[in-house]
């Protein structure tokens, strides 16, 4: 660190984006140059230039170093979907691992992570055991995003059948979790839990909730036709649900499907992944189960669903099954486009139950919509019950019925907590503020280092 020239991050996602890590690396790479930090992003990239996987078009504002994946080539992953290109680590050997390592340490290199301030490594990956062969000298913070603890509490609970190597991965990850100089979680209770889980000292683990972007995140509500206009684009005009065995725009939908949107209802939206910890299922149930006392009809919206990957049922075979009405999926959107679905929204649902932290939430707040989630992990530090949205137990489909109504039948009740949601996300999770945050844990590790390095000498 020096006091003339800004101090450097390099920081790496194993991944390619797509999921909630590659949004938090792009808005805090977005924001550190104000507070202090330049930094380089290395990331995992897939396809090319226009596709949504690919990292130079998604860290388009940052200095990124792409490290390329095919579909037939693709990184392991924390989550095991039968056919998937990419497999669980869990399944992945030694020859594979250390390829990646390998192939890890030169995209490091060529960053020019040896000359790096601190290293700020996204989940626990071969990444990890990269920089400590390569840069055993640099301090690095590690960031954990969830689905590596979902991934050992699985294998700590009795490993599935086909996960040879999972013993190995979870002793390289508590192992790369310790050597960190610091590590940053989402939740309190998320510090609470890692001390014990992964052997980590507390004094290193720094709660670090997630934030929006006050600029592309705000309350723009658009009136009756530009929301009609939206929904009739997304899911009619220019779909882009699918199917198993179809791509996007394989589920779409007629004219005469909007009509609950032409209503004027309160539009309910999910925005996700289709991953089984998301609970899709049961928010379709639970909203069959509610329409009866629905004073409107309420459209249910799901947003997400990246092109081919799910687990446990899909949500249209949910909707099939049931006979669900009033369901829609509106496929995989980039995360420029949430801002207009948020706005073309009334409340945000999110019936997760071990997320971690619950970016959606805040990002709905900051659009001044009400939240339900469960009252558990992030989402019960990011939502005051009765004042900002509503909180449910897990898996309680009768509960998340009895938020759906109150939040449908009550527009007075939606308007106050949507109001407060505003006001609140805007003093707790708007990123340029995090972003000092996250600047003040770097300069900790790194005096932290030295201070261990004095000792030695």
């Amino acid at each position: 660190m020096n006091d003339v020239l800004p101090d450097r991050v390099v920081m790496a996602l194993f991944f390619f984006p797509r999921g909630g890590s590659a949004q938090v690396a792009r808005y805090l790479g977005r924001a550190l140059p104000a507070a202090g930090w330049k930094p380089t992003l290395v990331a995992g990239s897939l396809g090319e230039a226009g596709d949504a996987g690919n990292a130079a078009d998604f860290f388009s504002a940052m200095d990124v170093r792409d490290v390329p994946y095919t579909t037939a080539q693709l990184h392991p992953s924390y989550e095991d979907r039968p056919g998937a290109p990419d497999p669980v680590f869990a399944r992945v050997g030694d020859a594979e691992y250390e390829a990646l390592v390998t192939r890890w340490q030169r995209a490091l290199t060529d960053a020019g992570a040896g000359g790096a301030d601190v290293l700020h490594l996204h989940h626990l990956t071969p990444v990890n055991e990269a920089a400590a062969r390569s840069f055993p000298d640099v301090p690095v913070v590690g960031h954990l995003h969830g689905t590596e603890l979902l991934m050992l509490r699985r294998i700590d609970r009795g490993a599935p059948a086909g996960w040879g190597h999972a013993p190995a991965w979870a002793e390289r990850m508590r192992r790369w979790a310790r050597a960190c100089d610091r590590l940053l979680v989402l939740s309190p209770d998320a510090a609470r839990r890692v001390p014990d889980e992964l052997g980590v000292d507390p004094a290193r683990v720094v709660w670090a909730p997630n934030g929006f972007d006050p600029e592309g995140f705000d309350s723009r509500p658009l009136d009756s036709a530009g929301r009609l206009a939206l929904w009739r684009r997304w899911l009619v005009e220019e779909p882009r649900g699918w199917a198993p065995g179809t791509g996007p725009g394989g589920v779409a939908y007629v004219e005469e499907d909007l009509e609950p949107f032409a209503m004027g209802g309160p539009v309910l939206l999910y925005v996700g992944r289709y991953t089984e910890v998301k609970r899709i299922p049961l928010l379709i149930r639970a909203h069959a189960r509610a329409q009866d006392r629905f004073t409107k009809r309420a459209p249910l919206v799901i947003l997400g669903g990246y092109p081919g990957e799910w687990e446990g049922p899909h949500p249209l075979e949910v909707i099939e099954e049931l006979g669900a009405r009033d369901v829609f999926l509106a496929g995989w959107h980039g995360h420029d486009d949430l801002p207009q679905a948020l706005n073309a929204a009334d409340v945000v649902v999110l019936p997760s139950v071990r997320e971690q932290f619950g970016q959606v939430l805040v990002e709905g707040m900051a659009c001044g919509l009400p939240v339900i989630a469960v009252d558990r992990h992030g989402p019960a530090s990011i939502v005051d019950d009765g004042d900002t949205g509503w909180l449910v137990p897990p898996d309680d489909e009768a509960a998340l019925a009895g938020a759906l109504v109150e939040a449908v039948n009550d527009p007075d009740e939606r308007e106050r907590r949507g109001l407060e949601a505003y006001r609140v996300s805007r003093s707790r999770y708007a990123w340029p503020e995090l972003a000092h945050d996250v600047a003040a844990t770097y300069a900790a590790a790194v005096r932290s280092r030295e201070g261990r390095g004095a000792e030695a000498a």
